[in-house]
């Protein structure tokens, strides 16, 4: 087992240029042990001669493991490092599970609103993989989830329905060290920062005027990395460079892109496009595809399309 310790774990990510980001080489599972919020924000701090790290799409995807779903998590950690993306709901009598649709149609044996479902009714159900299969996995709870995580991985909670000042007091009460928020908004942002002065984001910034709102809004970017969007766009160098300049990173999302390829093949040729592009984060539905990637970058960014794609 590959556990990393936190100061071990800066000081490989921070001098591996000449390092492979393939991990298929070494013993898993591929843990990150994230300690302290202090720990938290320093793992998140941008670093020019730092590979790209990888972050699982609502958890990753691998045949036979459902998304949102901990022995998933588990799986991909066998074979790589990553953290994860998840997405939390309420359930009828307000437990907080991980389910990105507001229905379970798509991803269990059953039917439905989750908000219709006590835990213990939804508990009757087994998740499907991404083709359908029927697997022994059941939907787990927020917290079960963050109790697991302690000591592997970090947790990005892409919020659905449970509202801000609910999902902020669970998280107070549980107090992970390794746990930030997706945030749409500058707004979202503060409000939750209020209520926990050391909170991470994962912060929606595509653009100029969002970048100022973040600004004026006063959110530490010492406490936030940026989601860019798709891919890296030349004629938002600008924004890049100014996430850059204050220690920021920039992730972009290829769920909605080289994700929908129809083989592993060209999902791969996909992802290869976008290493050298400038970004710092890749998301992705299927991160075990990274795992033999050379995951070290240019500041290169080739020309492209500039169509808008989102997730």
């Amino acid at each position: 087992m590959k556990i990393v310790p936190y100061a071990l774990l800066c000081a490989g990510a921070l001098s591996c240029a000449a390092c492979s980001g393939g991990a298929s080489g070494t013993e898993g599972p591929h843990y990150t042990d994230i300690r302290t919020r202090a720990e938290l924000h320093e793992w998140f701090r941008y670093s020019p001669g730092r590979p790209i790290v990888v972050s699982g799409h609502r958890g990753g995807m691998v045949t036979g493991y459902p998304e949102n779903c901990i022995e998933s998590f588990e799986k991909t950690l066998s074979m790589m490092p990553s953290f994860f993306e998840i997405d939390p709901r309420l359930t009828k009598d307000s437990v907080i599970v991980l389910m990105h649709d507001a229905t379970i149609d798509r991803t269990t044996d059953g039917t439905g609103r989750v908000s219709d479902y006590t835990y213990d009714e939804l508990r009757r159900f087994r998740l499907r993989d991404r083709e359908g299969n029927l697997t022994q996995f059941r939907i787990p709870t927020l917290e079960e989830c963050i109790r697991w995580s302690r000591g592997k991985t970090v947790l990005n909670l892409d919020i659905k329905d449970v509202p801000l000042d609910v999902m902020s007091a669970f998280i107070n009460r549980l107090d992970p060290p390794n746990v930030i928020y997706t945030v749409h908004d500058a707004r979202q942002a503060r409000m939750l920062l209020d209520r926990d002065p050391d909170a991470m984001f994962s912060a929606w910034c595509k653009d100029m005027d969002e970048y100022r709102a973040y600004e004026e809004a006063r959110i530490p970017w010492s406490q936030m990395q940026a989601y860019v969007g798709p891919m890296m766009i030349p004629t938002r160098q600008e924004l890049y460079d100014s996430l850059h300049a204050n220690g920021v990173m920039c992730m972009i999302s290829v769920a909605p892109t080289h994700d929908r390829r129809a083989s592993d093949d060209e999902r791969v040729r996909g992802y290869e496009l976008e290493i050298p592009s400038g970004c710092d984060v890749i998301e992705t539905d299927y991160p075990y595809l990274f795992r033999d990637l050379d995951l070290r970058r240019t500041r290169h960014i080739p020309e492209r399309s500039t169509k808008k794609t989102d997730q």
